[in-house]
């Protein structure tokens, strides 16, 4: 793998894995703070981070020790009001900067694998922020945001809110991969 993907993918493995923390941490104040819905969004798309982390991490599996990963993260977790703030910022920095980047690069590259990683993590991101920015209208005018079922492809992140579909608009896998949070 050329060197400058691979550390594309070591850096975007980091950046999703704090996302997934940093978000079930989110869930946790949304929870405190009687936002049952707003802290399941929290959750659902944690999972999807954490897919998306699973999928780079598959990709470096030629690698062995010890790597240093950049990556964006956003810091000074607050209440719910200021957690959505952060997250949105988060998620629009994947979508405009980080993941468009990390496509062309593997793509010039020919770097397949990759690419496909990259391309599932960056489509499923827009969802993430517009379901965060749904909640924020909520959460803005103290009140919990109302939302389905969320449900989140195991294999690509892909995440919805409603019913499952048969095929994965992203990835392409069965109706079965779908986690849903109810």
């Amino acid at each position: 793998m050329k060197q400058m993907t691979e550390q594309n993918l070591i850096n975007a493995f980091g950046g999703e894995s704090q996302a997934h923390m940093r978000y079930l941490h989110f869930a946790d104040q949304a929870d405190k703070e009687n936002l049952p819905n707003t802290a399941r969004l929290f959750r659902a798309i944690s999972y999807a981070e954490f897919v998306h982390a699973g999928d780079h991490y598959r990709e470096l599996v030629h690698l062995e020790g010890g790597f240093v990963a950049n990556s964006m993260a956003t810091f000074g977790p607050g209440d719910t009001k200021k957690n959505i703030r952060l997250a949105i910022m988060g998620e629009n920095y994947e979508i405009t900067e980080m993941y468009p980047t990390y496509i062309e690069v593997a793509k010039f590259q020919g770097e397949k694998g990759a690419e496909r990683s990259f391309q599932w993590a960056y489509g499923t991101e827009k969802m993430h922020k517009a379901l965060f920015e749904k909640a924020k209208e909520d959460v803005d005018r103290n009140s919990d945001v109302a939302l389905g079922p969320i449900q989140v492809c195991s294999v690509c992140g892909y995440t919805l809110e409603g019913e499952a579909p048969d095929i994965c608009p992203l990835c392409e896998a069965k109706k079965e991969a779908f986690i849903a949070f109810r």
